[in-house]
């Protein structure tokens, strides 16, 4: 999967830890409230921490009596509060996951090199997992106002400021400003902010051994981030993190002396804090694999952040051993299979996904026009215009809408899960009963199937008849005219997950034909090249300056020291080249022989099914890539483009063969290259004599 699955199980808690400049960390807030402990078997292991620290930590974590006597924590009440003979109260807050929330506070205040990073500690077998915000170097939060217009804003503090606006304007009521302050009040508030110098939104996981780094990545990534994101701008326009933190630690304080039991300071923080209601919603909608829409009541007006861990819509292969959660998505390889450089190709997805909406339109269309926003009218014209029959760049062709206004509505949508990107469904392509299908929904969608299309075949039925053997959609419709009806199934079949696409993919079949014709062709063009260097030679050696000659047969010098050849020398050098130039031309002979011997290739209209006996003893080879074919590969390929009498065909070679791959669904062709299907499958029929073609999801 390309994104895990984080439930309570592996989702303990989600903690907020301070650090203040005089009275040093805090452990501000955790929900749920009372978490589990984890088993642990070894030492703890952070990054970056001393051991002996840990050691301490992991050690008071697990011990089952307080060191100064309290009662063994079993057979406590964890509501309440004790005290030990010493007269210390034990206050039921102040341990989270069976460690000392005071002890926790210190390690999870990481140092500045940490800011904005990536912080991850192991507590075998907890993983904390944060991403820790330092006050500015200047010691102040709030960042000095800038009037120059190339003053540069982070994107997402823009898209906060958008939402911020678009609350405003929903509201119909102006954001909250912060009151004007007094210049006295203004130094002691300048005193009050320094004192908070970082704080931590860290999630506590415990996740299976073998899904460690998905688990921690996918938590960092869509939740982490985005939310302490949203919570530094908060504090750096109204103070946010820092009053609210204040709030929590005063409350906590008062029901220490009042004796107040977890669950009463819990629902009065909750009610009170709309930081710790925010902590509470991003537990509750993570953990139940849900939408978590925060509500940050600051100074500075609401701000109302969403965030969840994308879930997966579709899987690529079907699942192995108990997942019952993979049960009834899409199975496809439309998504597994995009190449880095198809994706950064402008235009890729827009021509190759079309929008499936996972409700009525009828219904979202009357969700969005109860929103006053200023975008209302244009989404519900993107809901009408978007079909499951139609590319995000057909869309954009209607001049109602705008590509990037497509783009931007079609990812919201798929955002809050209303919506899923899939290949256009078309009447000419193959669907089959789909082997991931959830049958334990059978009975209610058989009802609801039958409601939604009365005069239909009943579900199974249906679902049987496309997978016994698989043909052209359209071949299902009774009539032309019922087929935009039959559509309508189709999509409801591949909402539910009942159906999914049959496609063909590809590779360049070399036929021991094509393998003889291009090995000939290299020998005869290297027969010439020693020919034509052999003839140079004869040349050069017939216009050549007699040897030089000595007076005496004796050793001697020339001139400046070097040693000249006698004549018995050169005499040797001149048989020992003669010798060597003999042997080239005699091998080359040889060769020219042999070649001349050699069957001439002669092209056949059915290379596939030549059985000459030149060819006895070559073997097919596959291109597995044509694209990145380079060499000998790109003989072959340029070779089978000659048999191709048609100069049409001969170009939609050249045109077509990046698409043989074996990952690139044949029937996507046409919306890639913007022509027509039939123009396409013709082509492709004429040119399946060399090509070796799977068919799968």
């Amino acid at each position: 999967m390309a994104t895990p699955f984080v439930t309570s199980d592996n989702f303990l808690t989600i903690a907020l830890v301070i650090n203040r400049s005089r009275d040093g960390p805090a452990f501000v807030f955790h929900y749920p409230p009372h978490v589990q402990s984890g088993s642990s078997t070894s030492q703890a292991a952070p990054v970056d921490f001393e051991d002996i620290l840990l050691e301490r930590l992991s050690q008071q974590g697990h011990q089952d009596v307080d060191d100064d006597g309290a009662t063994p924590r079993q057979a406590r009440n964890p509501e309440e509060h004790y005290f030990t003979e010493s007269g210390t109260q034990i206050v039921p807050w102040e341990r989270v996951a069976g460690f000392p929330s005071r002890d926790l506070a210190g390690i999870l205040t990481p140092a500045r090199s940490y800011h904005k990073r990536l912080f991850q500690l192991s507590l075998d077998p907890l993983y904390c997992v944060s991403y820790p915000i330092h006050v500015p170097e200047n010691g102040k939060w709030k960042r000095p106002k800038k009037t120059t217009k190339s003053s540069k804003r982070s994107a997402y503090t823009d898209d906060l400021a958008a939402s911020h606006e678009q609350d405003g304007s929903a509201t119909g009521k102006p954001p909250e400003q912060p009151p004007k302050e007094k210049d006295g009040k203004k130094e002691e508030d300048d005193e009050k902010r320094s004192s908070m110098t970082m704080f931590n939104l860290v999630f506590i996981l415990n996740p299976k051994s073998n899904e460690v780094k998905e688990v921690v990545e996918a938590v960092y990534d869509h939740l982490i981030k985005k939310v302490s994101k949203a919570l530094k701008y908060s504090q750096q326009h109204s103070e946010f993190v820092w009053k609210e933190s204040k709030r929590i630690l005063v409350a906590k304080d008062k029901a220490r002396e009042e004796r107040k039991t977890m669950n009463v300071l819990w629902k009065e923080i909750l009610q009170s804090s709309s930081l710790a209601a925010a902590m509470h919603d991003i537990y509750e909608a993570v953990s139940q694999n849900k939408i978590a829409t925060l509500h940050l009541d600051t100074a500075a007006g609401s701000l109302t952040p969403s965030v969840q861990i994308p879930v997966p819509f579709y899987v690529d292969d079907l699942p192995q051993g108990e997942a019952p959660a993979q049960r009834g998505l899409w199975l496809t390889t439309a998504n597994t299979f995009m190449s880095q450089d198809a994706l950064e190709e402008p235009g890729f997805l827009d021509r190759n996904f079309a929008l499936l909406l996972m409700d009525d339109e009828k219904k979202i269309i009357s969700e969005l026009q109860a929103d006053p926003d200023p975008t209302t009218a244009s989404m519900v014209e993107f809901v009408r215009l978007s079909k499951p029959t139609m590319s995000f760049h057909q869309v954009s062709q209607s001049n109602i809408l705008t590509v990037g206004q497509v783009r931007k509505y079609a990812q919201h949508f798929i955002f809050w899960r209303r919506a899923i990107a899939i290949p256009p469904l078309h009447a000419r392509d193959q669907y089959i009963g789909s082997p991931n299908a959830d049958f334990t929904q059978l009975p209610q969608d058989t009802l609801e199937w039958q409601r939604a299309f009365p005069l239909a075949p009943p579900l199974p039925n249906f679902i049987a008849e496309l997978s016994q053997c698989p043909r052209p959609y359209k071949g299902f419709s009774p009539s032309k005219a019922h087929r935009p009806t039959y559509l309508l199934m189709l999509a409801w079949l591949m909402r539910r997950g009942w159906v999914t696409q049959l496609c063909t993919f590809a590779y360049v079949v070399v036929w021991p034909e094509i393998l003889y014709e291009v090995d000939y062709e290299m020998e005869a063009e290297e027969l010439r090249a020693a020919a034509d260097a052999d003839g140079a030679r004869s040349e050069d050696s017939s216009g050549a300056a007699p040897p030089r000659t000595s007076e005496s047969s004796e050793d001697h010098s020339g001139t400046d020291g070097s040693h000249v050849p006698t004549m018995t020398e050169q005499a040797a050098e001149k048989a020992r080249l003669e010798r060597i130039a003999s042997k080239a031309h005699r091998e080359a002979a040889e060769k020219a022989t042999a070649h001349a011997r050699k069957a001439v290739p002669i092209a056949t209209a059915h290379p596939s099914v030549n059985d000459h006996p030149h060819l006895a003893g070559l073997t097919p080879r596959i291109i597995l890539d044509a694209k990145k074919a380079t060499g000998k590969e790109s003989r072959y390929l340029s070779a089978i483009a000659r048999r191709f009498t048609d100069d049409k065909l001969r170009a939609g070679w050249q045109q077509l063969s990046k698409y043989f791959d074996g990952q690139c669904a044949l029937e996507r062709i046409a919306l890639q290259e913007e022509m027509k299907r039939k123009e396409v499958w013709n082509m492709l029929t004429a040119m399946s004599e060399y090509l070796l073609c799977a068919r799968h999801w």
